[in-house]
């Protein structure tokens, strides 16, 4: 049995609690916030869970196996590298870090400890985007065009970083997992409508070295929620819609034809293509059971997990090179 302590019971750490406490496997022995309140109506719902307001007394709680972070961004280094330090396995909420700095350290740690480091990326966990990389992986799609995405909705505003690590850092992570090449350079526009706060608005431009093209869009400031996502292939295209109750994933086999032919030249070269539509049945396992069990079966036997260090480093180096670009109005900026 895998005993977790959990630092941050606030917007996510009642959804991490609640799916540790019921994966089999595990169990939540001790919860760590600042604030007393919160911490209170944890003890309501879950009467066997020690509660704390010292992060200390979890790293050196020697029952613990793994400790799970579910903090500000700007936190997750100090208390990532001191949860690796004293020997656990480390669970940290998206990002991993506030820069890659940070980050390849604590890859570097967690290795040295021969400890599990793993990043809360969520939306690799669902049954939609697993389905979404089956597909690309047996090339159903044909030659990948281009992902285009839309993540937007009224709040909720951070403080301490801006919507492109809040929300586009949720699409970095989808196409990090599903796309077969990574982007190697980026253009990001965005602006601050509140004074003194990060940018609630911002625009994403990702570059590959073959034909790809990624477009995404966030945004804390409109009326409506929305989760599209568009994926165009040569032979079929992808409508992801996670806001869908059930058919989150359309496969059209639609697209456009280029005729070759010598008589084509003074014609129409392009041929439009309509087919059918569907939609594959999907899981309906929740994605952070579905993580907690990964995290469980990584920690007892051995396995790297699927958003791991490494795939937290990469999409830091995404949002870092999206900073500088948006920093300079948009202007091309390689990704390290």
């Amino acid at each position: 049995m895998i005993k977790v302590g959990v630092i941050g019971y606030g917007y996510w750490g009642p959804n991490l609690v609640r799916n540790f406490m019921d994966a089999p496997g595990s169990t939540v022995v001790a919860v760590c916030d600042l604030r007393t309140e919160r911490l209170a109506q944890l003890r309501i719902r879950y009467p066997t869970i020690h509660t704390v307001n010292d992060p200390n007394l979890l790293f050196n709680d020697s029952s613990l196996d793994a400790i799970v972070i579910a903090t500000p961004v700007s936190s997750h280094f100090e208390l990532a590298m001191a949860a690796l330090r004293a020997g656990k396995h480390v669970l940290v909420e998206k990002p991993l870090a506030a820069n890659s700095e940070q980050a390849t350290q604590l890859i570097d740690e967690a290795a040295r400890r021969k400890r599990v480091l793993m990043v809360d990326h969520t939306f690799v966990y669902t049954a939609a985007v697993r389905k979404i990389r089956e597909l690309l992986n047996a090339n159903a799609l044909g030659d990948i065009y281009y992902y285009d995405a839309v993540r937007v909705n009224l709040g909720l505003f951070q403080h301490d970083v801006n919507v492109i690590w809040d929300l586009a850092i949720h699409d970095l992570s989808i196409m990090d997992y599903v796309l077969p090449a990574k982007a190697t350079a980026v253009s990001a526009t965005g602006i601050s409508h509140i004074p003194g706060q990060p940018e609630n608005v911002a625009y994403m431009t990702l570059f590959f070295d073959n034909r790809m093209i990624a477009h995404v869009h966030v945004n804390w400031l409109t009326p409506v929620k929305v989760r599209h996502t568009l994926i165009g292939g040569s032979e079929k295209m992808i409508l992801y819609d996670d806001l869908e109750p059930s058919e989150k994933v359309k496969i059209y086999d639609k697209g456009v034809t280029i005729s070759q032919s010598a008589e084509a030249v003074y014609e129409m070269l392009v041929s439009y293509r309509s087919g059918d539509m569907w939609a594959p049945r999907l899981d309906a396992t929740e994605a952070l059971q579905t993580e907690a069990l990964h995290f469980i079966d990584c920690l007892e036997n051995g396995e790297q997990p699927a958003t791991d260090g490494q795939a937290g480093l990469r999409l830091v180096r995404t949002v870092e090179a999206a900073e500088k670009s948006l920093r300079a109005k948009g202007q091309l900026v390689e990704i390290q």
